[in-house]
């Protein structure tokens, strides 16, 4: 899904004209410089086409992007270069492009056949480009597809890197050119775009410094900024004219605005972390003073648990200890009772045994033995509180011997 999009994104940018891509440029209010006098740095090898340099606009003002030799990306395709003009207040830069046809690159003549209408560089041929070594650098011992012609311009060659606006190239596109404008077309390649990336780099190479002059105004392949394949701008091809104090002044007004707000929106961020991970601090703290009190209640709960259970524990053996103290309390109630049960018959037989010792002595009145048989019961009801000794009373009655 993700790689049909981006064919889909590719497609849509191969079919939208040369003359809509301004809308996907800058756009600033100071004229870029005058182009400067450079030669043109000897053909690497075949099938390399020249790509003219021109002014580029960044975040420290206008830096040039030398002109370079690139491999084409397919055979038959030819480098429309890119151009700012002036439009809406403001000047835009018009993106280059491959094609078939060579279309409206602002009428800037950028020299070495681009002398701004069409190309006299070369042409393709059955998948092969013939140079015209008029116009081009090339070494006829590597390269033997090569042809000369004379260029005859027509174009007042003065330097001017702009189309439109105060001092700029005021063409227009012919019936070629916008017809070219919609066909199909190819964006720069990835080395032209990391060649434009490098030159934007180099501090050396800002109009502010160099004042027009750049000392790589050319190279052999992309992205070489030294060696021998390096050429220095001989001179630069105008005056060049500082920006205004103003501009620069707003420039750097909205540069620190920038920074302030980049530096406020950082803040901002910072705080936002900050405060969540406050929020997440005290959430966690909130949670392990949760799970602590859980922990403690759990506890406490264990705790009193053990207690009750130690008090019912104590409990039950407390009522153990009373209740065998009450069984040993009663065990010896009961057997001091059966012991004065027990004691009682010989009592009894004690206090029967005198008035049996008395009888014989009585014997010798039959009538007062008769005369008192209700003593005895008397007697033997008192000395006798339990049935048993009842039934032995009759023992102690026994009759005197005759």
């Amino acid at each position: 899904m993700r790689i049909s999009r981006f064919l889909l994104l590719a497609v849509l940018i191969l079919t939208i004209p040369a003359a809509l891509f301004a809308q996907f440029g800058v756009s600033i209010t100071i004229a870029p410089p005058a182009l400067p006098v450079y030669e043109q740095p000897m053909a690497p090898a075949d099938g390399y086409l020249w790509t003219p340099g021109y002014w580029a606009n960044g975040e420290e003002g206008y830096f040039w992007v030398p002109g370079t030799w690139v491999m084409a990306p397919e055979p038959g395709l030819l480098w429309t270069p890119g151009y700012w003009g002036w439009g809406d207040n403001a000047y835009a830069w018009n993106e280059g492009y491959w094609g078939t046809q060579i279309g409206f690159y602002g009428g800037v003549n950028y020299g070495f056949g681009y002398g701004g209408v069409g190309y006299q560089g070369g042409y393709w041929n059955n998948g092969a480009f013939f140079y015209n070594r008029s116009v081009n650098n090339v070494n006829i011992t590597n390269i033997h597809n090569v042809y000369n012609k004379t260029v005859i311009n027509n174009t007042t060659y003065n330097h001017v890197s702009y189309n439109g606006g105060h001092g700029g190239v005021s063409a227009r596109p012919n019936a070629a050119e916008e017809s070219a404008a919609h066909e199909r077309h190819t964006p720069a390649t990835s080395m032209q775009t990391e060649h434009v990336h490098a030159a934007s780099g180099n501090h050396a190479l800002l109009a502010s410094v160099n004042h027009g002059r750049p000392a790589v105004a050319a190279t052999a392949k992309p992205g070489e900024f030294s060696g021998r394949g390096v050429v220095a701008a001989k001179a630069a091809g105008g005056a060049y004219k500082a920006p205004e104090n103003k501009a620069a002044e707003n420039k750097a007004s909205a540069t620190r605005t920038n920074e302030n707000k980049a530096a406020e929106n950082k803040a901002a961020a910072t705080r936002t972390n900050e405060n969540k991970a406050a929020e997440n601090k005290a959430s966690a703290t909130r949670t392990n003073e949760n799970k602590a009190a859980e922990n403690k209640a759990v506890e406490n709960k264990a705790a009193a648990t053990r207690t009750n259970e130690n008090r019912a524990a104590e409990n039950k053996a407390a009522a153990t200890r009373t209740n065998e103290n009450k069984a040993a309390e009663n065990k010896g109630a009961a057997a001091r009772t059966n012991e004065n049960k027990a004691a009682a018959p010989r009592t009894t037989e004690r206090a029967a045994k005198p008035e049996a010792a008395r009888a014989p002595a009585e014997s010798s009145k039959p009538n007062a033995a008769r005369a008192q048989p209700a003593s005895r019961p008397a007697a033997v009801a008192h000395a006798q509180p339990a049935p048993r000794p009842a039934k032995e009373a009759p023992k102690t009655e026994e009759k005197p011997r005759q």
